[in-house]
Order: structure tokens, then sequence, then C-alpha cells
């Protein structure tokens, strides 16, 4: 057996060919002679501590009519994978984070695991931006509805947004004075009992919100505008947002520069920044997307980027 390699992500056949990065990572680790198995998160289990799963052999192929092929499943152990790549979309719930205690059990026992299970668990995509103030809107993270108005007041016009969701799902925009604010406030905090972010809006959004990747600190030189429609103020492709890839502006480089070292240390090996206008909004661990956007416009091959880095990790192991 050569170098194994185990995804655990989505139900394969539902991915959108056209868009999936996940399927653009696995092309390219087969590109490059890794033998692929396949998993999803209820294949996964612990038994008598030893982290195993349900592993099924899988093929890629760059065909819009058939993109994979699945072969006989089996129960193995996890380390019997040199890598595991953890591609389970948000949201992020208890199952996630049980999901990411086996990964780390098959960690301890010497499979790299992409991205590193602890700082999967430790860097909330919303809250881990505040840890780079110098790039971020002003911004509050809060319960406490009455706090949650005050910021509302100071700032006359903010973005309300959960902290565990993705493609823009319940995130609502407030201007001052909006009726509509005590429940969204109570919807959004389940009456003060969840905790969520506030962001001054940023009208620079209209030019798009920029996705930009990071693989293992290196920072890619072209990034995905996510640019809204007419009818709605998020850029989210999965929101209905029209993407252009364009190259990074002094402003994104900035900002990516002084997060990518941070993320290198981490062990978050492939992560994706959200920027609107000049600020940091976002940081994506869990699975970032827009590989194939990007790589189908400017030939950037960010799969093979993400794969050379991994066989660098494995070399240092």
């Amino acid at each position: 057996m050569g170098t194994t390699l185990g995804v655990v992500m989505d139900p394969i056949q539902a991915i959108s060919f056209k868009k999936d990065s996940t399927l653009a990572i696995l092309l390219a680790a087969q590109r490059q002679g890794f033998e692929l198995f396949y998993m999803e998160q209820q294949d996964l289990f612990l038994e008598n501590g030893e982290p195993r799963a349900r592993l099924t052999p899988l093929r890629v192929f760059d065909d819009p009519n058939r993109w994979y092929e699945l072969g006989e499943p089996r129960d193995g152990a996890l380390e019997e994978m040199n890598v595991l790549l953890m591609r389970k979309d948000p949201p992020f719930d208890s199952e996630f984070i049980y999901s990411t205690y086996i990964l780390e059990a098959a960690e301890q026992r010497g499979s790299l695991v992409v991205n590193k299970p602890q700082s999967l668990r430790d860097c909330n995509e919303k809250v881990f931006a505040t840890q780079f103030p110098q790039c971020t809107p002003p911004l509050l993270v809060s319960r406490d509805q009455a706090r949650l108005k005050l910021f509302l007041a100071e700032h006359k016009d903010v973005v309300y947004k959960p902290l565990d969701g993705m493609g823009g799902t319940s995130i609502f925009r407030i201007k001052e004075g909006d009726q509509n604010l005590n429940v969204i406030l109570e919807t959004l905090t389940e009456y003060g009992q969840q905790t969520i972010m506030a962001q001054k809006y940023l009208p620079e959004i209209t030019q798009g919100d920029k996705r930009i990747l990071v693989v293992d600190g290196e920072v890619i030189p072209f990034g995905l505008a996510r640019i809204p429609t007419g009818s709605d103020f998020r850029g989210n492709l999965a929101a209905g947002g029209r993407g252009v890839v364009q190259p990074l502006s002094e402003r994104d480089q900035w900002i990516a520069e002084q997060i990518a070292p941070t993320l290198k240390q981490r062990g978050l090996i492939f992560v994706g920044l959200d920027v609107i206008g000049d600020y940091l909004t976002e940081i994506n661990v869990t699975s970032p997307t827009c590989i194939r956007e990007i790589d189908n416009a400017e030939d950037t091959r960010i799969g093979d980027r993400l794969i050379a880095a991994i066989q660098n990790r494995l070399a240092q192991q």
C-alpha cells in the first residue's frame, strides 16, 4: 500500500462537481499517487480506545457525469491513513466536536490530520478573527441583547450573525430604528442563551466579499470576490452571490500576512480568509471553498499546492 489519504466529507454523490473544493483536493492527491478512502461522519468510531472507521476505497474523476467511484467498504484503524482530511461542512456542532476527538486520537497514533483537530475546536471561524484586531472592523461578541443594541446605536448600521453557521445563513443587516431589531436579537440569541457576533456594516460589500486562500502559510495571490445580487446584501455564493476572480490588493496581502504565521503554527494547513473592503470578517478553517473557481480563472493549481504542503509535512514527521 502506498501513501494513504482518508477524507471525511459530506455525501460525495451530492457535491457540486463544478465548484467542490474537496473534489479538487482529492483529484490532486490521486494525481500524486495517493490511495484514497472515503468516510462520512457516521463512519467514525472509537472501539476500546482505538480510533476506527468504515473505510471505503475511492477513485475520483474530472468528469461532470461521473466524478467518483466507491469500492467495497471495510472497518479499519484510522492510523492506517497517512493523511486524514477533515472536510465536513459546518454547522460546528457537538457531532463535529466528537469527530475531532476521534481524529485527534488518530493524530496521536501518527496520522497527519488536516486541519489539526485541536485547532478546529479552538478556532471558531467568527471569533478567531478577533485575535487580529488590527485587521477587523468594529465588532462585538455577546449574548446580552442590551449590549448588542448599544452596538447598533453606536454604529447605526450593523450585521448580526450566529457563530456556527456557513454560507450566509441567518445573517441579518439592521439599521438604527428598524422595528425588527427585538425579534431578530431574540431569535439569534435564543432570548439571551446563545452568543452571537455583531459587526459594523461595511458598504464595500457591494464590491464583493473576498475569499483569500492560505496553504500552509503561503498566501494564494488571487482571490474570489463574491458579489451580492441587487436583491440581497450577502455576497456568499450559497446566498446567490456572483463570483469574480481577481488579484489580491496590497491591503488583502497585508491582512493575509498578518494571519498566515499563526495559521501555520496551529497546524491550519488550508484556510480561507473572508475580507470585505479593507477588513477581515471571518477565518474559515473547517472546509474552505473556492479552489475550483480560482483555479479555473488563473491556473493556480491550489489543490496541487496543498498536496505538496501535505507531502512536506509527512516528510518532516
